[in-house]
C-alpha cells in the first residue's frame, strides 16, 4: 500500500461508524497503526501489499476522477481458513441501474472535455470500481483509488499523491459510510449520488463527503409530513438492516412524533435474510391493523420481501415509500407486484439529458473488447452468452436501440441526473482551482491540483447546470432538499407508471413546503378512496381523547366534554370551559349564553301568585265596599271602623307589593319590593295592635273610676299607627340611603343558568325590616291572647289572636324557606308569606264581621254586641 501509516494513522482513528462499516474500518485502522508501530521512521517504506484490484471502466487523462460503482448486487459469501492467500472476490447478479449510472459518468466527462468554457484545455480521465454493494470490496476500492494499480520500479517514496483528485459514489449508505472514512483523513472529497443517509452530514467523522442527493433528514420529515397531511396516524415500518434504514427511520420516528403519527410496528429486513425472516415480516404486516406500511428500504432489500407478499397474494395496503424504489423501472414494470398500485413516495426531481440516450445505446462490448465488464453488460441486457454458440450466443449485431429497459429508459433520470452534476461538481471546482493556481503563477507550466484544494474549493463551488437548477453545498456537504411526489398508477399492460402529484422543498415555508395535487391521486385498494389509517377513530366536536393505558398516544377513547366545556376541533385533547356567561349546548362544541332565570309574569308560578295577589285585591275592595255601606252598623263601628277601614287598605297593599317582586329585576324594583313589603306590613300590623289596645282600653274603662280611653282615643289611635309605621320608613329609609338593594346576576348557584335576583344590599337592613314587623307581630300577639277572654258577645280579640298565631306562623316558616329555596323558588317563597299572611289576617278579622253583616244581620245591634256572654 503506498501510504505514510506512521503520519496518517492518527488521521484513521476518528473515522469510526456504525454497523458493518464501523468494524470493517475500525480493523483496518488497527492493522495500519500496528504495522506504522513496527516500522522505524528511518526506514520507512511504501510498497504495493498484495494484488491491486484494477478499475473496470478507465480512460486515463490529464486529471482523473475516481467513482466506486455498483456494477453487481452481491458477492459471492466465502468462508476464509486464513491459511492462504484469499481468491478476488466474486460478485453476482449484473446491476443495470449501476452500468447506466457509471455510463452517464463517462457521459458527463466526454460532454465536459468537448466544452470550449469549462475547463479548457485539460482533459478528465476516469477510474470506475464495482463495490458489488459491499462494503469490504468498497474498501478495497477506495484504497485502489488512493494508490493506484500501478508501481514504478524502484519508487518507494511514501508521499506520492492520489491518483485522483475526487471520487463518485458510492450508490448505498453503509458501503459510502466506509469510503468516506477511509479516504476522510487523506482529504480526497467524496461525493455521491445517492448516499441519502443523515448521519453522512456529520462534517466531524466525514469531513470530505458531499453529496448531489438531499439528505434523509429532509426526506424522513417530508416523509411524516405527508402521513400526517393525509390524515394516516397508526402506520407500521418496514427499513433496511442497515444504515440507511437505520438512520432513516430514526429520523421519521422523530418527525412522526412531533406530526403526532403513531408506529404500529417497525420490522427490519436485508437482502441476506433467509425466507423465514421475511414471511415473519409479513406475518407482522398481516395482523397489523395499520393500512399504511412506509417503506424506508433499498431497493435490493425490498424485492425479497416483494416476492414474498405476491407469494401470499397481500393486497389493500397503502405503500409509501423512500426515494430508494419509489422510482425503480423494475419493480413498475413487474406485473407481480401490481399490489404496489397506488403507493406514494418522494423521489428526486426528474430531468432531461439532451443526448444520453444516444451515449447509452452506442455502447457495445467491441469497444474494449477485453473488457469483461461490457461483455457482461451485453449478456445479461440480451440474455445471450459470447461463451456458446447456436440459439443462445450473443452475435453482437443486437441493437440497444431496439431495446426498451431499465439501462435504455431516459424517462426518469432523477438518480442518473445527480451522478452527472456530480461530475460537473468536481469539474467546476477544479476549473476554479486551475484558474486560481494560474493566476498566482508567472511560468507557463500548469500547477496540478491536490485533492485537500479540491476539498477546499468544492465547500464554495456554486454553478447552474443545463436544467436550470443552481447546485451548491451547505455546510454539512447537502444541497438543498427538493423532492417530486410520485404516485404508482396503471399503464396498461406494462405495469404501472410514474405520476407526478406533488412538490416538496425545504427551502420554503414550514407550511408550504408540502404541495399536493389531490385530483390526480390513485390510492391503493379497490374502493378508490383516501385509505383510513388510525389506531382510534377521530373524536368528534364535543368529545376529547383519553390516551388507553399502556397503549400509543394515538389509540384512544372519545369522552364527551363535561358540562359547561365544549370542543369545536375534531381530535382535540382538552375541553375548554366556557366564560361565566356562557354554557355549553347540548352537542358541546358552542357555549351560548346562559338561561337567565327570574320569576316572570308569563310563567305558570308567576301567573297563579298574580291572580291570588288580584283575587286578594279584589276580595278586600268587596269587603271594604261591604264595610262602608254598612259602616253605621255597630259590628263596623265597633273597635273603631277608622282603623278597620285603614287595615282593609293596607291589606289591599300588602296584597299589591307582591306584584313588585314578579319580573325582572331592575334598580328601581328592587329598592321598591323590599321597602313596600316592610312599610305596608307594619302599617297592617299597626292598624291589628292598635285595634288590639282598643279592646283591651274598652274593657278596663268597664272598671270604676277608670278613665283610661282618654288616653287612647281615635287620636291617640292614628298617632299610634302613624309613630310604629314612620320607625319602619326611617329604617327602610337608612337602609336605601347606605346599602340599597340591586340587581345581582348570581352564577356561583346554578352552573348552567344565570339567577337574576335582587340582592339585599346590606342584611342588616333587611333583617332589621323583617324583625321590627316581627316584633310588632308578636307584641300584638300577646295583648290579643291576654284579651281573648274578655266577656263580650263580640270580643275580637280571640279573632287578633289567631289571625296573628297565621301571621307569625307564616313569616317563621318563611325563614328557612327563603335561606334554603333556591333561584326564583326563593322570590316565590317570599311572595307566598306575604300572600298567606294577607289572607290570614283578612279571613280571621274580616269573614265573622261579614258572616254577620250578611247571613245574621240580627246580631248587628248593640244590644247585642255589648251582651254578655252567659
Amino acid at each position: 500500500m503506498l501510504s505514510t501509516i506512521d503520519v496518517h494513522r492518527k488521521r484513521f482513528l476518528p473515522c469510526i461508524d456504525t454497523g458493518m462499516a464501523k468494524r470493517t474500518v475500525s480493523v483496518l485502522q488497527l492493522l495500519l497503526v500496528m504495522y506504522g508501530a513496527c516500522v522505524p521512521a528511518s526506514t520507512q517504506v511504501c510498497r504495493l501489499l498484495g494484488q491491486p484490484v484494477l478499475p473496470l471502466l478507465s480512460a486515463e487523462k490529464d486529471i482523473n476522477i475516481g467513482a466506486v460503482l455498483s456494477f453487481h448486487r452481491s458477492t459471492l459469501l466465502k468462508m476464509y481458513p486464513f491459511t492462504s492467500k484469499p481468491e478476488p472476490t466474486t460478485c453476482g447478479s449484473f446491476n443495470l441501474r449501476g452500468f447506466k449510472f457509471a455510463q452517464t459518468m463517462i457521459f458527463a466527462i466526454e460532454e465536459i472535455n468537448n466544452s470550449t468554457h469549462l475547463l479548457p484545455g485539460v482533459s478528465l480521465g476516469y477510474k470506475i470500481y464495482d463495490s458489488c454493494s459491499s462494503i469490504a470490496q468498497t474498501i478495497l476500492s477506495s484504497m485502489s483509488l488512493m494508490n493506484g494499480y500501478k508501481q514504478t520500479l524502484g519508487d518507494t517514496s511514501c508521499s506520492r499523491p492520489p491518483s485522483v483528485n475526487a471520487i463518485v459514489g458510492e450508490s448505498n449508505s453503509s458501503p459510502t459510510i466506509a469510503l468516506a472514512s477511509v479516504v476522510g483523513p487523506f482529504r480526497i472529497p467524496v461525493i455521491s449520488h445517492f448516499a441519502t443517509c443523515a448521519c453522512l452530514s456529520d462534517r466531524k467523522r466525514y469531513p470530505s463527503f458531499f453529496r448531489t442527493i438531499p439528505s434523509d433528514y429532509y426526506q424522513s420529515r417530508a416523509l411524516a409530513q405527508l402521513v400526517k397531511y393525509f390524515g394516516w396516524t397508526w402506520v407500521g415500518i418496514v427499513r433496511s438492516r442497515g444504515d440507511y434504514g437505520n438512520s432513516g427511520i430514526a429520523a421519521f420516528e422523530e418527525a412522526a412524533k412531533q406530526e403526532g403519527v403513531c408506529i404500529e410496528y417497525s420490522e427490519a429486513i436485508l437482502s441476506t435474510d433467509p425466507k423465514e425472516q421475511f414471511i415473519k415480516t409479513l406475518e407482522v404486516i398481516k395482523k397489523g391493523t395499520a393500512r399504511v406500511v412506509v417503506a424506508f428500504v433499498a431497493l435490493g432489500d425490498f424485492i425479497p420481501l416483494l416476492k414474498v407478499i405476491a407469494q401470499h397474494n397481500i393486497t389493500g395496503l397503502q405503500w409509501v415509500g423512500s426515494e430508494s424504489w419509489i422510482t425503480s423501472r423494475t419493480l413498475a414494470e413487474t406485473n407481480e407486484y401490481s399490489f404496489l398500485c397506488g403507493a406514494l413516495g418522494f423521489a428526486i426531481a426528474n430531468a432531461k439529458l439532451v443526448g444520453l440516450r444516444e451515449f447509452l445505446v452506442s455502447v457495445h462490448p467491441d469497444q474494449e473488447p477485453k473488457n469483461e465488464l461490457l461483455k457482461e453488460f451485453w449478456e445479461t441486457t440480451f440474455q445471450c452468452s459470447f461463451r456458446t454458440t447456436g440459439s443462445g450466443a450473443c452475435t453482437g449485431s443486437e441493437k440497444l436501440a431496439e431495446l426498451q429497459n431499465e439501462y435504455t429508459d431516459v424517462s426518469e433520470l432523477r438518480i442518473a441526473n445527480k451522478v452527472y452534476t456530480a461530475v460537473y461538481a468536481i469539474a467546476h471546482t477544479l476549473h476554479n482551482v486551475l484558474n486560481d493556481l494560474q493566476s498566482s503563477t508567472n511560468s507557463n507550466t500548469r500547477e496540478q491540483p491536490t485533492p485537500q484544494k479540491m476539498l477546499a474549493y468544492m465547500r464554495n463551488v456554486r454553478f447552474t447546470v443545463k436544467t436550470s437548477e443552481e447546485i451548491f453545498f451547505d455546510a454539512n456537504g447537502d444541497p438543498v432538499a427538493r423532492y417530486d411526489l410520485v404516485n404508482w398508477q396503471p399503464a396498461g399492460n406494462v405495469g404501472l407508471q410514474f405520476e407526478h402529484v406533488g412538490v416538496y422543498d425545504s427551502s420554503l415555508p414550514s407550511e408550504k413546503r408540502l404541495q399536493v395535487n389531490h385530483e390526480r391521486v390513485l390510492w391503493a385498494g379497490d374502493t378508490g378512496q383516501l385509505p383510513v389509517s388510525v389506531c382510534s377513530e377521530s373524536c368528534p366536536p364535543g368529545t376529547r381523547k383519553a390516551v388507553l393505558k399502556g397503549r400509543p398516544v394515538c389509540c384512544y377513547d372519545c369522552v364527551p366534554c363535561a358540562e359547561g366545556e365544549i370542543n369545536n376541533e375534531t381530535d382535540s385533547n382538552d375541553c375548554f370551559p366556557c366564560d361565566l356567561e356562557y354554557w355549553s349546548n347540548e352537542s358541546k362544541d358552542r357555549c351560548v349564553s346562559k338561561v337567565v332565570e327570574f320569576l316572570s309574569y308569563t310563567e305558570l308560578m308567576g301567573m297563579v301568585l298574580c291572580i291570588f295577589s288580584f283575587f286578594g285585591v279584589l276580595l278586600t275592595a268587596v269587603v271594604s265596599s261591604l264595610f262602608y255601606f254598612h259602616k253605621e252598623t255597630p259590628i263596623v263601628r265597633a273597635n273603631n271602623s277608622e282603623l278597620s277601614f285603614l287595615l282593609l287598605f293596607s291589606l289591599s297593599l300588602c296584597f299589591l307589593c307582591s306584584l313588585t317582586f314578579i319580573g325582572q329585576p331592575t334598580e328601581w324594583s328592587c329598592m321598591l319590593r323590599h321597602t313596600a313589603f316592610g312599610i305596608t306590613f307594619v302599617l297592617c300590623i299597626s292598624c291589628v295592635l292598635g285595634k288590639t289596645i282598643v279592646v283591651l282600653m274598652a274593657f278596663r274603662a268597664t272598671l270604676p273610676g277608670s278613665n283610661v280611653m282618654k288616653w287612647f282615643g281615635p287620636l291617640q289611635q292614628r298617632l299610634s299607627v302613624v309613630s310604629l309605621t314612620l320607625i319602619q320608613v326611617i329604617i327602610c329609609v337608612l337602609w336605601l340611603t347606605i346599602s340599597p338593594p340591586f340587581p345581582y346576576m348570581n352564577l356561583s348557584y346554578y352552573r348552567e343558568k344565570i339567577i337574576l335576583e335582587c340582592n339585599l344590599g346590606s342584611a342588616l337592613g333587611f333583617w332589621a325590616v323583617l324583625g321590627y314587623t316581627g316584633l310588632l307581630s308578636i307584641l300584638c300577639f300577646v295583648l290579643a291572647f291576654f284579651a281573648r277572654k274578655l266577656p263580650d258577645n263580640f270580643n275580637e280579640a280571640k279573632f287578633i289572636t289567631f289571625s296573628m298565631l297565621i301571621f307569625c306562623a307564616v313569616w317563621l316558616t318563611f325563614i328557612p324557606a327563603y335561606v334554603s329555596s333556591p333561584g326564583k323558588f326563593t322570590v316565590a317563597v317570599q311572595i307566598f308569606a306575604i300572600l298567606a299572611s294577607s289572607f290570614g289576617l283578612l279571613f280571621c278579622i274580616f269573614t265573622p264581621k261579614c258572616y254577620i253583616i250578611l247571613l245574621k244581620p240580627e246580631k248587628n245591634t248593640k244590644k247585642q254586641m255589648i251582651g254578655k256572654s252567659s
